[in-house]
């Protein structure tokens, strides 16, 4: 029997349009939609349809916007009988895979990431700090990069999503003499990014303390599966190793990589992306040519999955 394991998305997987397919054809999407809306007093389904995209990509709007649709995908997969032996879920997507390992309710959820949000965005002024892509270098090289631009400012490893493909973060000076330096150094691929702030680096310590006492006015249950927290990569089950990933992961790297390697050696053999776009099916096929992985985000990616479980499974 495969071992499966549930991979969720984090920001920047939004689409306008996301979900609608889902929502048109079953029944438990439309559940989650619904619950959403309420949950928020937002029309969650016009935000994800329709959009537009420059409101749909407010940090504040696309996190819970992307809880929505992925725990309607995993609502859907619940409804076929098809349930995961552990998950993860990339910054963000650990809050979806807490509510399918039954920690958070999805109400519950959407309240802490709508607030997450606007906290990551109001923990640095606007135009102070972004993130950036390292593409091509490894590990270390990227590490000793971020400390030779630390004299002009903050600039840390923020994402470490696979083999070459790393993002910092930190303050604009800083980050642009490190993307001169990863040139330097033959990076294929080195860039700022289109962010609202420098997510995950030590400049969010101040949302990760106010997030904190958000956390703790919220109903967090023991996982029902093992969940692997970006923060150390490895599973977590009880309460409050929970809260405390959750707090320090808002200004601390996510070891994606590291995590996704640790569901393989514990035996976890076939994953199933959950929610919107295909990052994590390529991210873990850069980690490991030989993992199984299926991206579900629609009826026709729902289709092609189900039939390929029905053959090994």
């Amino acid at each position: 029997m495969r071992k499966i394991a549930f991979l969720y998305p984090g920001q920047g997987a939004q689409y306008v349009g996301m979900g609608k397919d889902l929502y048109a054809n079953f029944s438990e999407a439309r559940a989650v939609f619904e619950e959403a809306s309420d949950a928020l007093h937002l029309d969650m389904k016009k935000l994800c349809f329709e959009g537009p995209e420059e409101v749909l990509t407010q940090t504040s709007n696309t996190q819970p916007a992307i809880l929505t649709t992925s725990m309607a995908v995993h609502a859907v997969l619940a409804g076929m009988g098809i349930t995961p032996l552990a998950a993860g879920g990339l910054s963000l997507g650990e809050y979806s895979a807490l509510v399918g390992a039954g920690s958070l309710t999805l109400s519950d959820a959407l309240r802490l990431v709508r607030r997450r949000g606007e906290l990551m965005e109001e923990a640095v002024p606007k135009g102070v700090g972004s993130m950036a892509a390292i593409i091509g270098l490894e590990r270390a090289e990227v590490e000793e990069i971020c400390r030779l631009a630390g004299g002009s400012g903050v600039v840390e490893p923020a994402n470490y999503n696979c083999p070459g493909q790393i993002v910092i973060s930190g303050e604009i000076g800083a980050l642009q003499r490190a993307i001169e330096l990863a040139r330097e150094r033959g990076a294929k691929r080195s860039v700022l990014l289109n962010v609202s702030g420098p997510f995950h680096s030590s400049l969010m310590a101040p949302a990760a303390g106010r997030l904190r006492e958000e956390i703790e006015k919220t109903a967090v249950r023991d996982a029902q599966i093992p969940v692997y927290a970006n923060v150390h990569a490895r599973p977590v089950k009880q309460r409050e190793e929970i809260v405390a990933g959750l707090v320090q992961q808002v200004a601390s790297p996510v070891l994606w990589e590291d995590s996704v390697r640790a569901m393989l050696n514990d035996g976890y053999d076939l994953f199933l992306e959950v929610g919107p776009g295909r990052a994590l099916s390529g991210f873990l096929k850069r980690i490991d040519r030989r993992a199984e992985v299926l991206n579900i985000e629609d009826r026709e990616s729902l289709e092609r999955a189900l039939e390929y479980c029905r053959e090994v499974c």
